[in-house]
């Protein structure tokens, strides 16, 4: 794909931001490969994102930032600046279930995820040989029950190693202490299924199917000190019926669970989510 250089921003809204946005970027020759924007009434903001043509363009990416800061500030912008041939780094985490882990390693290989694994972290050594098939270093932080801070002062020191941009919870089944989450804000993607907060627990499918549940899905988010209640990136659901057995409704449910989470891992990876308070705007 042609190199882009990815604007994204947001700042409250008033009249003549894309002016200015395109106007900038048209004055030294550079052409807009694709663009989106939204305005919301309800919050007052103006959120968009705009790929440009690196090689229209007589800046490096870092001269670039510095011609566009002056407009920033002057409308109040929070905003970034990507290449989109730096792929990011992601380190996968997951524990014993490993249907989004080969799902997200299958469409790393493949080429379908343009980013970087440099390592897997896991609770357990169950997905090692998985993992490794893939030449991807495998690290496994097993979690003593009474004590679990040794165990995440090791995930952070592995996270800061390898410079991590992005960490996927891939059906990793311990909860984050808060002062991590802080460290990685909107840095950290989850995948849990739909039926929180009403199955909670033990064999959630289970107790879904003894209330005749006709719809399943999954949500992908980012992961804040609020359990599961981090900003939604994406989600979906499945239709089931009566005649589906728990079984049935674990297999459908990991269908939804691998493609939302994939999906959203790809919006993140190629700067089209917008986070604004407790909300997301996603350009797909």
């Amino acid at each position: 794909m042609e190199r882009r250089y990815r604007l994204v921003l947001a700042c409250p809204d008033r009249v003549g931001i894309v002016a200015m946005v395109s106007n900038f970027i048209s004055s030294h020759g550079g052409s807009i490969s694709d663009a989106n924007q939204h305005s919301d009434p309800t919050t007052g903001w103006f959120f968009m994102r705009v790929e440009i043509g690196a090689v229209t363009l007589p800046f490096s990416l870092d001269e670039l930032r510095e011609a566009f800061t002056p407009i920033a500030q002057s409308f109040n912008m929070t905003w970034n600046m990507a290449d989109s041939s730096k792929p990011k780094r992601v380190i996968l985490m997951a524990s014993k279930e490993s249907h989004c882990l080969a799902d997200l390693l299958y469409r790393y290989s493949s080429k379908e995820l343009f980013c970087e694994i440099p390592c897997v972290i896991s609770n357990h050594d169950d997905l090692r040989s998985m993992v490794e098939w893939h030449d991807i270093p495998y690290h496994h932080v097993p979690v003593d029950k009474d004590n679990k801070q040794p165990h995440f002062d090791k995930v952070q020191s592995l996270i800061e190693e390898y410079e991590a941009d992005a960490i996927v919870l891939a059906r990793y089944m311990q909860i984050l202490p808060p002062a991590l989450c802080d460290i990685y804000p909107f840095r950290i993607i989850n995948i849990h299924h739909s039926f929180l907060p009403s199955f909670a627990g033990a064999k959630p499918y289970h107790q879904a199917h003894e209330r005749g549940v006709k719809l399943i899905g999954a949500t992908c988010h980012y992961v804040t000190q609020d359990l599961d209640a981090g900003p939604i990136i994406d989600q979906d659901v499945t239709r089931i019926s009566h005649r589906d057995l728990p079984e049935e409704m674990v297999r459908l449910g990991r269908d939804v669970e691998k493609t939302v989470l994939s999906r959203g891992l790809r919006w993140h990876l190629e700067d089209r989510v917008l986070v604004h308070g407790n909300k997301t705007v996603v350009f797909n």
